[in-house]
């Protein structure tokens, strides 16, 4: 089996542990709380997405991972977890909290969406080795903060922004 072959099974089976997990221990819990106390969890994860500068750390990747994917990546994820902190200082604040959950989750879904995209037009599985120590990131970590968007935006639909659970 190539090198690009399994990278590409570990991105696809990445989702399914954690969606298991999600369903019966993380979604469970976040549907029970207040929506401020659920986004407020979720953005935490997020918070440590600064982690993602380490695409830019040489010796951490290989001198051959697409330049192009590993910017991005990089700044994204940067980005994102920024905004998640901002929100998390503000949440005493609805009126900021509010905004900086809906940017931050915006942010990180057009992230992950675009290292996809860049990772499948740059042929990152091609260049799996380069990841490095980072290689751990797409295959762990990004399935975990996709589910959590994907979590974060079904609950500010449902709920409604500051809204209570309903009983």
């Amino acid at each position: 089996m190539s090198p690009a072959m399994i990278f590409n099974i570990h991105l696809g089976l990445g989702y399914v542990p954690w969606l298991l997990c999600f369903a019966a221990y993380i979604w469970p819990r976040l549907k029970s709380m207040d929506n401020l106390e659920a986004q407020r969890a979720i953005a935490t994860l997020h918070s440590f997405r600064f982690f993602g500068l380490v695409f830019l750390v040489p010796g951490v990747i290989g001198p051959d991972l697409p330049g192009g994917f590993a910017s991005f990546a990089a700044y994204g994820d940067f980005a994102t977890g920024l905004l998640a902190m901002l929100a998390l200082l503000a949440v005493a604040r609805p009126v900021i909290f509010w905004p900086l959950v809906v940017v931050f989750n915006v942010v990180g879904v057009v992230d992950i969406i675009g290292d996809y995209y860049l990772g499948t037009t740059l042929d990152l599985p091609g260049h799996a080795g380069q990841l490095g120590a980072t290689y751990a990131i797409p295959v762990i970590y990004v399935p975990l903060l996709m589910i959590t968007h994907v979590a974060a935006f079904y609950l500010l639909a449902r709920r409604g922004l500051g809204e209570p659970v309903a009983t």
